[in-house]
């Protein structure tokens, strides 16, 4: 069994039991306990488990949501791949493009390679993606306005729902903790769930940019079905089987 497949075999019945120990899975998984601890090391790492003395607990079981400074140094090199790709999303639209950026670490990364030579309009509700995008001459930014969660620096609420719903534009890259065919699009925050429904009627083609830890996990609140999302951009170490359960589902999915 190669370490996807036994990283896959891990998660699902961390999810299903709420924990996991060494020792019954090496005996289920056919290998040492040190595979199973490395492994273990593995999915803690990408922030899908928490370690504990003899095995490790689901994060779902924790009920706990990461910190933006947790999240930044998670998969930053996927990230960064993610947010190229992602730019080669607007060539297909307009000149003068009207771009929403949902809150989050790898659309900060998308951020930072904005291109710099065409005029640009983009609304976002993320305090670290305006600060990036606050000086640049060819960028008109909207900041949506609301309560601004301290974990994630995004801006939630009635305030920044009302915003959305009168906005019609042209692309949306959309951040999301969790992936799955049958829960689709979710997030441990009721409040940031409904916020990010709010951006997804707001736009014409809805882009989700996910790393792979993302996929094959479920969070708390759900924000939308995978039929409400166009295109699914992450990287190339999604594992084949959970890629495939995607595409099945409807949704396309490509690799950066």
């Amino acid at each position: 069994m190669y370490a996807p497949e036994r990283h896959h075999a891990i998660l699902a019945e961390s999810r299903t039991a709420g924990r996991v120990e060494v020792t019954a899975l090496a005996t289920a998984l056919a290998v040492t306990p040190e595979t199973i601890r490395r492994d273990l090391s593995v999915l803690e790492r990408q922030g899908l488990l928490r370690r504990v003395h003899g095995g490790a607990v689901a994060i779902e079981a924790l009920g706990i949501e990461p910190g933006i400074a947790d999240k930044e140094s998670r998969n930053a090199a996927e990230k960064k791949r993610i947010a190229r790709a992602a730019v080669r999303q607007l060539a297909e639209l307009p000149e003068q493009a009207t771009i929403l950026l949902d809150a989050g670490t790898t659309t900060v990364r998308l951020a930072e390679l904005l291109p710099t030579d065409r005029e640009l309009t983009v609304v976002t509700n993320g305090l670290p993606i305006a600060t990036v995008l606050a000086t640049r001459p060819n960028i008109t930014l909207h900041l949506v306005g609301g309560l601004m969660r301290g974990r994630t620096l995004a801006s939630v609420g009635p305030w920044a729902e009302r915003v959305l719903s009168e906005l019609h534009a042209d692309i949306l890259f959309l951040g999301a903790n969790g992936i799955t065919p049958d829960r689709g699009i979710t997030t441990p925050d009721l409040a940031e769930a409904s916020i990010k429904r709010a951006f997804v009627r707001a736009a014409r083609r809805v882009v989700v940019l996910a790393d792979h830890s993302k996929v094959g996990r479920s969070d708390l609140a759900k924000v939308v079905d995978l039929d409400d999302v166009d295109l699914l951009l992450t990287d190339d170490a999604l594992d084949p089987d959970l890629r495939a359960e995607l595409t099945d589902a409807g949704l396309t999915v490509e690799l950066a």
